[in-house]
């Protein structure tokens, strides 16, 4: 039999042979875990970074279809549009030297390959020197050729390379509807390139121009139109011109959610006049109207008639006196081509809807009896 010696011997033993095995156990796990650091290390060290490749841009940015459509409308047509600049020249009093003035800032559009840019007139008024800025930031000096005060539209004139030209594509205003998206671009506050987006708030607005006289039709947008705006195009949702930004209403004069564009069926036909004339050929019924507030009667009441003009030789005529000096009425015109007259201003925005040379029927009141006669309109510029 064991003694309790030789028992205490064997645990003492079994203890000392654990104590060297976790020993060495332990160091063989620390021997094994830096070889791998060092393997690791080893190929992070053979990797360059030719090997890691970036993720393409377009998978880096995630843009839905419409604005994919939008950053393309505004890539197509921003080319198209001109930064402007006008100044004054002016001759100091005291040492007589003729200095240059800035006068303000504007936008505009290349109309065509030949040069010419469209833009407000209220843009260039009063400038003596106008300059153009394209998209590549090339500038010219411009010439006004043309301007309508009544439509606030103007055309210049640039001597700019055939291939610097990019015309906008001419689209219509007749159809448009409330709701559909549109797009201004524009150089607002000296911003050039700006690009705002909206929808048409209402159409057949009405806006007084320059001159004060009414411009009819006028688009209402909340795309954001501040000044340095005027003159920009405003776009459909195809890039298609179908105005020209003119106006906002604001009691502040900042943009407010109320701007206006001048519709391009409007451009449309100005546009070509000023070019050729330098004005608009409008058609004219050779009259001279009394001031709306001197008579109660709806229509317009013919003051004078011009001599030999298309009213006279219709056999219209104006105020006149009768043989006790007492002065009696000129004919009221209370329909023109068919369509009712309630004031003398009706008569302008139912002309443009004709050219020079066409006759009309002319309804009228004389001595209170309704009489009807026909007439060939006149030219503006002859």
């Amino acid at each position: 039999m064991y003694s309790n010696q030789d028992a205490m011997k064997s645990i003492l033993s079994l203890c000392l042979v654990f104590v060297v095995g976790l020993l060495v156990g332990t160091r063989f796990f620390q021997f094994n875990q830096q070889h791998d650091q060092v393997e690791v290390q080893a190929d992070l060290s053979e990797t360059s970074e030719d090997d890691y490749e970036s993720p393409p841009v377009d998978k880096m940015v995630n843009l839905n279809a419409g604005e994919q459509t939008t950053i393309k409308l505004f890539e197509n047509a921003a080319p198209s549009v001109v930064y402007i600049t006008t100044s004054k020249v002016q001759q100091n009093r005291w040492s007589m030297n003729v200095q240059e003035i800035p006068q303000g800032t504007g936008s505009g559009f290349v109309w065509d390959n030949d040069g010419h840019i469209v833009t407000n007139y209220h843009v260039v008024e009063g400038s003596d020197k106008v300059s153009i800025t394209l998209s590549n930031q090339t500038s010219y000096p411009a010439t006004v050729i043309g301007v309508a005060p009544n439509k606030d539209l103007a055309v210049l004139k640039v001597d700019a390379r055939y291939d610097n030209l990019l015309p906008l594509p001419v689209g219509r205003s007749a159809n448009l509807k409330v709701g559909q998206d549109v797009l201004a671009i524009g150089n607002p506050f000296g911003l050039d390139q700006t690009l705002t987006t909206g929808i048409i708030s209402a159409v057949g607005r009405e806006i007084k121009s320059k001159s004060g006289s009414p411009i009819t039709g006028v688009i209402q947008t909340d795309a954001a139109i501040n000044p340095g705006n005027s003159g920009g195009p405003l776009l459909d949702s195809s890039g298609r011109l179908i105005g020209v930004n003119t106006a906002i209403y604001s009691p502040s004069g900042a943009y407010a959610g109320i701007g206006f564009s001048i519709p391009v069926d409007e451009v449309s036909w100005v546009v070509p006049d000023l070019i050729r004339y330098g004005r608009v050929k409008r058609p004219f019924l050779g009259v001279e109207l009394v001031p709306d507030q001197y008579f109660k009667e709806s229509g317009a009441m013919i003051r004078n008639t011009q001599s030999s003009g298309p009213a006279a030789t219709a056999g219209l005529r104006g105020v006149r006196q009768d043989n006790r000096g007492q002065l009696l009425y000129g004919d009221i015109i209370v329909k023109l081509a068919g369509i009712p007259l309630k004031t003398s201003g009706d008569i302008t925005p139912i002309l443009e809807q004709f050219k020079p040379g066409d006759k009309i029927s002319v309804e009228f009141l004389r001595n209170d009896q309704r009489q009807v006669t026909e007439l060939v309109l006149g030219s503006s510029v002859d």
